[in-house]
């Protein structure tokens, strides 16, 4: 497999866990110090995760059609009241963005682009900005936020030509970190500094969950946001980990949650994916893992709970769909779904071409989730 090609969004994710790090809107300015609306203690917007992207196949390349009907099913079926539009590529970013708002979905709008200088990062985050700020005047319920790890995804802050070159670095030890820090503070600096001046409403940034590993400067933002992807025994341990966020007097939001669906996957938190052999053609499950969407409901469900719980602004189940780790239910060794965080699972209409047109299936953290969100709508 290609370094710089063919690496969905989970497998980005991962590398904060590989490196070992477990992932009406008030006008800006105007934070809580509890991280919620005074009075009340209920989570603000509960959405998903929805990427686009230029797809790793001709069977998986993004599609305006089938956008537009995802976004339907994420409003209309899962109850969602928020979409977190993320990816690459400003035309899919922006035109989803867009169906988002004309469906009356609040959107949570995070272009991610890797991989590419950093003058490139900036544009598309200036471009992204612009487009979420008209939405906004032109009465859209929308935040910014002006990218996701950005040591992992912005050339120069950890070395290495790739997002694989720079985890490997940082497994091998080959950085500076105070230098890294250095410059990743650079950096956020700069990209919350364009985002400011494109953007007027709430601005966010979504950073990994180990402070020490990337320290955020949240006096920079409007919304603190984090990739959480911890696994506690009991809710209590949740809620102690969360409330340290809290502290900058800003509203909350998890920018993802999930796990994947097989037995143990919340114990393995941002590792769950790491489940496949890609030395292998096709690629190959690795072990003998339990398939279990019932284990992947669950914990979404209890850390959903925790966030309603603690009132906080916003939490984004990861992800709606994952296309590129289809489901095989007529061959366990091949189900890469199992490696997927999705909340749905890919079904390919011929499993051994890469071609082929494919669906997607709810799965049973869809069903929990749908009934959750529906439920919390009807009491607002």
């Amino acid at each position: 497999m290609e370094k710089t090609k063919g690496i969905s969004r989970a497998r980005f994710l991962a590398g904060a866990a590989v490196v070992g790090l477990a992932g009406a809107v008030l006008p800006a300015g105007q934070a809580v110090a509890t991280g919620r609306e005074p009075g009340r203690r209920r989570l603000k917007h509960r959405g998903v995760v929805y990427t686009v992207g230029a797809g790793e196949t001709p069977g998986t390349a993004w599609s305006a059609a089938r956008m537009r009907e995802d976004v339907r099913a994420i409003r209309d079926e899962l109850h969602a009241d928020t979409l977190d539009v993320t990816g690459d590529g400003v035309e899919r970013l922006t035109a989803t963005a867009a169906e988002a708002a004309e469906r009356g979905l609040h959107v949570w709008l995070q272009p991610t682009l890797g991989d590419v200088p950093e003058r490139d990062i900036l544009e598309g985050i200036a471009e992204c900005g612009r487009f979420a700020e008209r939405l906004r005047r032109q009465g859209a319920s929308v935040d910014f936020s002006v990218g996701c790890e950005f040591w992992l995804f912005v050339p120069g802050i950890v070395p290495g030509e790739t997002v694989l070159d720079r985890i490997d670095n940082l497994q091998k030890g080959n950085v500076d970190m105070a230098k890294m820090r250095r410059r990743l503070a650079r950096f956020t600096a700069k990209a919350a500094s364009v985002g400011r001046s494109v953007f007027h409403g709430r601005l966010s940034y979504a950073a990994a969950q180990d402070e020490e590993f990337e320290p955020v400067d949240w006096n920079l933002f409007d919304v603190v946001g984090i990739d959480y992807y911890s696994y506690h025994r009991e809710p209590a341990g949740y809620v102690r980990e969360l409330k340290g966020y809290l502290r900058w007097g800003k509203p909350l939001a998890i920018t993802e949650f999930g796990t994947c669906a097989y037995v143990g996957a919340p114990e393995a938190g941002g590792m769950g994916w790491d489940i496949v052999d890609y030395t292998k053609e096709p690629h190959e499950i690795k072990g003998d893992l339990v398939r279990s969407e019932r284990t992947q409901a669950a914990y979404m469900a209890d850390l959903l709970e925790v966030f309603e719980s603690m009132g906080l602004y916003a939490a984004m189940a990861f992800e709606f769909v994952s296309p590129d780790a289809p489901h095989r239910p007529d061959n366990p060794r091949y189900d890469l779904d199992l490696a997927s965080y999705s909340i749905t699972k890919a079904i390919k209409n011929r499993p051994d071409d890469p071609a082929s047109p494919w669906h997607w299936e709810p799965k049973e953290a869809f069903h929990t989730l749908a009934r959750r969100y529906r439920r919390c709508a009807q009491s607002q």
